[in-house]
């Protein structure tokens, strides 16, 4: 009974997670949507929030490689996971204060910022299927 309480409280907070993507996914989309006037549609938006939610999703818990000091290797799941975590919601939070400040700036921006998300997601769920791959 635990084991099944404690297996439904982690897969709660993994869709958690994804949903946090999710939203990440939408704020982006939104801000390089109104700046990208050839990415205003709603199926950018869609791909930007499934992105998100699939990045989330796979690559904030990755398993971790057994320690030991046998293995003195860089977990590459691991930093992939945290560089790709740090520069999605970097590009969201950026996103955001664009959008709620009113703010206009360089289209080039709006470049860097779909940059931004799109390797942050990338590496987000490299490193998950890379960490679940070696189980």
């Amino acid at each position: 009974m635990r084991f099944g309480v404690r297996k439904t409280a982690h897969v709660f907070e993994r869709v958690g997670l994804a949903m946090a993507g999710a939203a990440c996914g939408l704020f982006v989309g939104a801000y390089v949507g109104s700046a990208i006037s050839s990415l205003t549609t709603q199926g950018f938006l869609l791909v930007m929030m499934v992105l998100g939610f699939i990045g989330f999703y796979l690559g904030i818990d990755t398993p971790q490689m057994p320690f030991d000091d046998a293995h003195n290797a860089i977990d590459a799941a691991e930093f992939l996971s945290s560089a790709g975590t740090l520069c999605a919601t970097l590009t969201a939070l950026a996103s955001v204060a664009v959008i709620v400040l009113r703010l206009d700036p360089h289209i080039n921006f709006a470049w860097l910022a779909l940059l931004g998300w799109s390797a942050g997601v990338a590496m987000q769920i490299v490193a998950g299927a890379k960490a679940r791959m070696r189980k």
